[in-house]
């Protein structure tokens, strides 16, 4: 069997990645270590079609004088006497900054795969080499440290905000140390300049503010909903009929002094008679 398959990361990245057990135990799909066995022995779970088959035993990545690697595994079913022995040669070869490896070995097996098409064997062999080299990639990505940033790629942060850091009070204990006490003075003198102009205190709270305030006092909270609003928010009177009022108010004397003018005129007529 040979095989190829290209992984986008350099070939020394690769090559540290292929040396470290757990590296390679982790990148390997389908399997589980087994506690207290050495980094890469425990269970493979192996599907084959519509078929998964579990086996155990160990798998080993040694390097040869050549440059390349062997790959030697042997498994047992975990449900069954079937076993498997693996012998692989693994090639490493640059390609433009990245790697391809390179497969190529025997495999023999017995038990439920060995009843099994052999297409779906081969397919199943090819899937797991494919998913184990991508994952092995990921690995040796992963442990690759950040390259520096360019001059290009360095964020310069805007003009507006070089004075950020001492407008939040970040600045260093011996800039502190530096404040004369008659530059405390110059602010007290600012403060009441400032309370002298009028401008109102921050932490005084205003005049309808505490009257409200007041009003809650010993009130329930029904009272308090119901109670109508005050202040800017209270509704606005109705207008006043003033022109009605006023004429009501000079009728009645006028009446009465209608009234007091006939009685006297009655009087009179009657003395003449």
């Amino acid at each position: 069997m040979e095989h190829e398959v290209f992984v986008p990361v350099p070939a020394e990245r690769l090559r540290a990645a292929l040396a470290d057990p757990a590296q390679v135990a982790r990148a390997l799909p389908g399997f589980q270590q087994d506690a207290g066995t050495e980094p890469v022995a425990g269970r493979l779970k192996l599907r084959v079609g519509g078929h998964t088959i579990t086996y155990r035993g160990t798998l080993r990545v040694t390097a040869r004088e050549d440059g390349g690697y062997a790959v030697e595994g042997d498994a047992t079913e975990a449900r069954g006497s079937g076993t498997v022995t693996l012998a692989l040669t693994l090639g490493l070869r640059e390609t433009d900054g990245a790697s391809t490896l390179r497969f190529g070995g025997t495999a023999t097996a017995d038990g439920r795969i060995a009843e099994l098409p052999a297409d779906a064997v081969d397919a199943a062999a090819v899937r797991l080499l494919e998913r184990w080299a991508e994952n092995l990639g990921a690995e040796a990505a992963a442990d690759e440290p950040p390259a520096a940033a360019t001059v290009f790629e360095t964020e310069i942060p805007p003009p507006g905000l070089a004075g950020v850091d001492s407008v939040n009070g970040s600045a260093d204990a011996d800039d502190l140390d530096d404040v004369d006490a008659d530059d405390v003075d110059d602010i007290d003198e600012v403060d009441a300049v400032e309370a002298v102009a009028g401008f109102p205190d921050p932490g005084v709270p205003p005049a309808e503010a505490a009257h409200a305030r007041r009003t809650m006092i010993g009130r329930s909270a029904e009272e308090v909903d119901h109670a109508p609003p005050r202040g800017r928010y209270a509704p606005v009177p109705a207008p006043q009929t003033v022109a009605r009022d006023n004429a009501l108010r000079w009728a009645a004397p006028a009446a009465a002094l209608a009234v007091a003018s006939a009685i006297v005129v009655g009087r009179a007529l009657r003395r003449r008679r």
